[in-house]
This record gives C-alpha cells, sequence and structure tokens, in this order.
C-alpha cells in the first residue's frame, strides 16, 4: 500500500558532528528533483535553521524551527506532538513535499528518534570527536538505518583511524548501512543523497516500516536524578 505524506528523516547525533552541514548537502544534492523541507531542533534558538536557510539551498519557508526547551532527546523520542505538528504545517503549507528532514539538537549517544516520527533515521559520528565512539555504541550507533561517520578529511589532523572506526562500526552494526564521509565532498553527498532516495522509494511503495533503535539508557541531567526514556 503506497504512502501519501512525505518520508520523514530523522538526523540525531552528538554536539557538533555535522548534523546541519549533512542536512544542507542532502537539500542542495536533491532539491532539484526532490521536494524537500527541513526542521530543526534547538533548546532555546533557531540557531540551526537560520545557518540553513543562509545556505540558500531552500527557500526559506521550508526550513521551520522547532524550540523544545528541554533536552534534545526530549522532543524526538519521549514527546514528538511538537515536531509532528511541525512537519504537518509546513507540509500543508508549502507541500506537496516528498522528504523533512527533520535534524535533532546535539545529544549524546543514547539520542533516537521514535517511530511515530522519524520513518528512518540518520545518526552521524565525527573523526574529531574520537575513533573510540564508534565503539561505545548505543542504540543510534548499532541500530539507526544509516550510520555516518563524518570529517574524514581531518582524520589525519586530529590523530584519528578512519579504518578502525569503520571496523568498530561494522562489529556493532552488522550489516546495516554505513558511510565515512566528509559532507564537503560531492562524491561523498551523492552516496547519502542515494541512500536517501533508496528509502523515498520504499517510503512510496509502501514498504518502509519505520524500526525502533531501543530506548535509551538512564542519564542524567544535572538536577538530582537519573531517568529512563
Amino acid at each position: 500500500m503506497s504512502v501519501e505524506r512525505a518520508l520523514r528523516v530523522g538526523i540525531a547525533g552528538p554536539v557538533g558532528t555535522g548534523k546541519s552541514s549533512l542536512a544542507a548537502a542532502l537539500c542542495g544534492a536533491l532539491a532539484g528533483d526532490i521536494e524537500i523541507g527541513v526542521v530543526t531542533n534547538d533548546i532555546y534558538t533557531d540557531e540551526d535553521a537560520r545557518f540553513l536557510r543562509s545556505t540558500g539551498v531552500l527557500p526559506a519557508e521550508r526550513i521551520v524551527a522547532v524550540q523544545t526547551g528541554c533536552c534534545p532527546h526530549t522532543a524526538i523520542r519521549d514527546d514528538v506532538s511538537e515536531n509532528l505538528l511541525a512537519v504537518e504545517t509546513l507540509e500543508a503549507e508549502v507541500g506537496p513535499l516528498d522528504v523533512v528532514l527533520i535534524e535533532s539538537g546535539g545529544d549524546n549517544l543514547t539520542a533516537t528518534f521514535s517511530p511515530a516520527l522519524a520513518d528512518t533515521q540518520v545518526f552521524v559520528l565525527d573523526c574529531a570527536g574520537g575513533d573510540d565512539v564508534p565503539r561505545k555504541g548505543g542504540p543510534g550507533v548499532e541500530r539507526a538505518d544509516l550510520l555516518v561517520i563524518n570529517k574524514v578529511d581531518l582524520a589525519p589532523l586530529v590523530g584519528a583511524d578512519v579504518e578502525l572506526m569503520v571496523s568498530d562500526a561494522r562489529e556493532r552494526r552488522g550489516d546495516r548501512p554505513l558511510l565515512a564521509v566528509s559532507v564537503r565532498d560531492p562524491a561523498s553527498v551523492e552516496a547519502i543523497a542515494g541512500w536517501v532516495r533508496e528509502e523515498l522509494a520504499r517510503h512510496r511503495a509502501g514498504t518502509l516500516v519505520p524500526a525502533d533503535p531501543g530506548p535509551m539508557a538512564p542519564h542524567g541531567h544535572g538536577h538530582g536524578h537519573d531517568h529512563a526514556h
């Protein structure tokens, strides 16, 4: 059974891994033949949305910001209503759209999207964060639909071993898709865009079933207690 609404692609990962740059690069690569929009998430600002608008990759009205006012993962997993409303409003105002990218605010290795919000999700790491990060695992690293190891061009400058990162990620992920890239490299961007096109084809055919990477581990926020999501 075919699906009429846009494919919702979640993009999550720690702070500074290049989520906004990836979203901008994907918009540039896909906008010629795919109707696309973006919903960004920040705690208190619309910084990511303003960055995307400044790149000129999409008309400004196709980029909307959600200010979560709380831990970033809360709005993409625990209570997704604000993001769902933003996606639905975006589609109603500028649609019909083929793809909506939903960028999470920067979070830690436990952050994943609820399948009620994202049909498919990308988890982004980067070489500058340390080549031991894939080995540490977590639901995004292990079970996101696509793992992107970004900034491979910086690996020699920060002493990161890309092959080790890929090997450790493969051990965690099995045969789930994995790309080691630089979003500044057109060939790298096209590889990720190709994956999005494949997911869109599955979505349109009604064969894409959102998979839940799993609940997050208990964690603290410095307010005296831990909780799980």
